[in-house]
């Protein structure tokens, strides 16, 4: 039997996002400004739009989507909800396997959810740039793409090393107007100083928002935009787990166990949120586990130290308490760019350390693998991202198998991987290496970093 999109009638597009702080099991730990070794907010008001701040620090579990926004989520939401028949088939499981397909907008991921907003917000406020970083270009391409049809400019700061394996992420941002530098870069004195310390420096995601977090601070026209991690980009990405719940409806269905990928934690945390919700308010019918899953090049959550760290290499930002490989990690070159993060967001740090999210590596060989199988069951060839909750999905799918369980598996399919080509030709090619990032640098990171804030881990939250 073939897979089958699920429902007939599709769900509304949801006229609100969900706002999941006034439901985690503890408050979350406030940003800390180190210039006063005290909460607050750094430059954070210098270069954000300040709806879009407003809505960083919202109590509000429900937060109205401005109809100009929901007019252009209709170019493609909602999304599919696929249910994988021919992945079961060939796994010989009983489980049954859903997946929610966000790669089917112009910039083929789930980076548009935020990206949309964002730019409509800086519009209304005036704003006439945007300035970005970029791992492995989705989120960059979004952002030019919702800047595009808002009238900004947009400003990209792409890592080095995808923007040379990449190149394609590069033109379509170009020919949607935007500008797009290899980061580190000569446009800014961080990238300058960097450069000169090193010519051959790879980037990282850090040094890059270090970059465009500096753009937006010396320049007037411009606002800084981010693509994950802070709390306003999780709660537009809910649009996909409030539909995924519609959808799924309609199936009769209701999630065992929910998995994602993760690189900042946008797209996980936009499906699973509304699941934790009905969790928190007594509605699931379930106790849906929840999965998240990262590289084992890029491990801040399974390896990493929970502290405050900063979330740029050049300190510019304030402090966040996350998981982290510290702040100055330069990534192994892997195909995944938007793993390549030293830390996560906020809340699901904290709900990692609550024990109400699991956490998992997986190292690129074993990913690609399963991006193979799914490629010749589902037919899509997914971005390497993703292929991280495919691997996650499978395991759970093949214990199925070994114990009998009928259990509904739902994962995040949050990107294609049609501009990711050229990794699937080095892993066809055998040339792919098994990252296994070094715990003795992630000791010496943490050490370095309890060295420049002896204060932080005395702080009272």
């Amino acid at each position: 039997m073939s897979s089958i999109k699920i429902g007939s009638n599709e769900p509304e597009i949801p006229k609100k996002w969900y706002s999941i702080l006034s439901d985690l099991p503890k408050p979350l730990p406030p940003p800390v400004d180190p210039a006063i070794k005290a909460p607050g907010p750094g430059i954070a008001p210098k270069v954000f739009a300040k709806t879009v701040l407003g809505q960083e620090f919202t109590k509000d579990r429900w937060i109205t989507i401005p109809e100009e926004v929901r007019d252009v989520y209709r170019i493609w939401r909602p999304t599919p909800m696929i249910r994988a028949f021919r992945l079961e088939k060939a796994l010989k499981t009983p489980a049954k396997i859903f997946y929610k397909y966000e790669g089917v907008n112009p910039p083929g991921s789930h980076k548009p959810n935020t990206a949309v907003p964002q730019a409509y917000y800086n519009m209304k406020e005036g704003v006439e740039r945007l300035t970005t970083e970029t791992g492995a270009g989705q989120w960059g391409s979004a952002l030019v793409f919702g800047g595009m049809l808002f009238g900004l400019k947009s400003t990209v700061y792409m890592v080095r090393v995808s923007y040379d394996q990449k190149p394609y992420r590069k033109s379509l941002m170009q020919l949607w107007g935007g500008d797009v530098y290899p980061s580190p870069s000569q446009q800014t004195e961080t990238g300058r100083k960097l450069l000169e310390e090193d010519a051959n420096n790879p980037g990282s995601l850090g040094i890059a928002i270090s970059e465009a977090v500096e753009d937006a601070l010396v320049n007037d026209d411009a606002n800084y935009t981010i693509g994950s991690v802070f709390n306003h980009v999780l709660l537009h990405q809910t649009v996909i787990g409030l539909e995924a719940q519609e959808q799924l409806k309609t199936a009769e269905e209701y999630p065992d166990i929910v998995v994602g990928c993760i690189g900042g934690g946008s797209s996980f945390s936009g499906l699973f949120w509304p699941f934790y919700y009905d969790r928190v308010s007594k509605k699931a019918p379930k106790n849906t586990r929840f999965i998240a899953v990262e590289p084992t090049a890029c491990p801040s959550i399974t390896k990493g130290t929970y502290t405050y760290d900063h979330g740029d290499t050049a300190r510019l930002t304030p402090l966040f308490k996350m998981h982290t490989l510290g702040h100055e990690f330069i990534p192994p070159p892997i195909h995944a760019g938007g793993l390549r993060y030293h830390g996560k967001a906020p809340t699901l740090c904290l709900l990692a350390q609550e024990k109400e999210v699991e956490t998992r590596a997986y190292n690129q060989i074993e990913v690609f693998d399963a991006a193979r199988q799914f490629a010749q069951s589902e037919t899509i060839v997914p971005a390497p991202e993703p292929a991280h909750a495919i691997k996650g999905a499978i395991d759970e799918a093949i214990r199925c198998r070994e114990t009998g369980e009928e259990k509904t598996i739902l994962f995040l399919l949050c990107g294609h991987g049609y501009f990711d080509m050229q990794a699937y030709n080095d892993f066809l090619s055998g040339v792919l290496l098994p990252y296994e990032y070094p715990e003795a640098k992630i000791r010496k990171a943490v050490n370095k970093l309890r060295q420049l804030y002896p204060w932080v881990e005395k702080l009272p939250f």
